[in-house]
């Protein structure tokens, strides 16, 4: 069976790569994918040489939100698997975020809901020109998690965070980059060695130093990353018991406009 998480690492560069792997999905994160990106993060931390980290999607989509049809089945069910999800990612995104080594997004196709989220905790991030990014939540009617609150704010502000989330909107690579919510976009055809050239530049440098400022960057705004995310956690399960997370839920499976009603 293949894992729905690769993770690879070249001795010769420090780079590690890790691979969301369940492309027939978009790389949708499920219970699954979850725990096994925990796994590989914990791989991480203990791995000898270790310079530099590689994110990305397997096919079409860097990561497509996450598995909204899990959730269908009511309240305590979307409960149970949001717990679920987020027993796995929190740990595996401070875990990235404490590293001794810096983190690059590559982003091809979609980043949406989680994926967005997961890329925004990367240090640097590129972009394929055909990529695509959007908040994603506001269509199932409930808040980001994965730290997506936190590091949109950081990165483009309040007011374009709102923005993303009140109107729905999704982004262009190119508008992307003029918002600042990413760092560079590769001319198309190009990204996969725009990718390598990146992180090999990146795993050359003094990557405790860049960890360092990491730390110290998050540091300097107040509050920690991880009560932040205990607090999406806490706002996401409360949406859930809503009429319209339950509606949310259902237009998306049946693609279709969801109609809320503030309930």
């Amino acid at each position: 069976m293949t894992s729905p998480v690769i993770l690879q690492f070249d001795e010769n560069t420090g780079v590690a790569t890790l691979i969301f792997n369940r492309p027939e999905a978009l790389n949708a994160i499920d219970i699954p994918m979850a725990e096994a990106f925990l796994e590989a993060a914990k791989a991480l931390r203990d791995q000898p040489g270790l310079r530099c980290v590689v994110l990305t999607g397997a096919g079409r989509a860097f990561m497509a939100g996450g598995d909204v049809a899990s959730m269908a089945g009511g309240p305590e069910q979307a409960r149970e698997v949001v717990n679920a999800l987020l027993d796995a990612l929190n740990p595996a995104i401070l875990i990235l975020r404490e590293l001794n080594a810096p983190v690059i997004a590559g982003v091809r196709g979609f980043a949406a809901g989680a994926g967005l989220s997961l890329a925004l905790g990367a240090d640097l991030i590129i972009a394929d020109a055909n990529a695509r990014f959007m908040v994603a939540y506001d269509g199932i009617g409930t808040v980001p998690d994965c730290g997506g609150t936190w590091f949109l704010n950081r990165r483009i502000g309040a007011g374009r965070a709102s923005q993303l989330m009140l109107l729905g909107q999704t982004l262009t690579a190119e508008e992307a980059l003029d918002w600042g919510l990413i760092n560079r976009v590769a001319p198309e055809g190009e990204f996969d060695g725009a990718l390598t050239d990146l992180a090999r530049k990146v795993a050359n440098g003094p990557s405790r130093a860049y960890a360092a400022f990491r730390r110290l960057s998050d540091d300097a705004f107040g509050g920690s990353l991880s009560g932040h995310l205990e607090a999406e956690r806490q706002a996401f399960l409360e949406a859930v018991g809503t009429s319209d997370f339950q509606e949310g839920v259902a237009a998306f499976l049946a693609k279709r406009p969801a109609q809320f009603r503030g309930q």
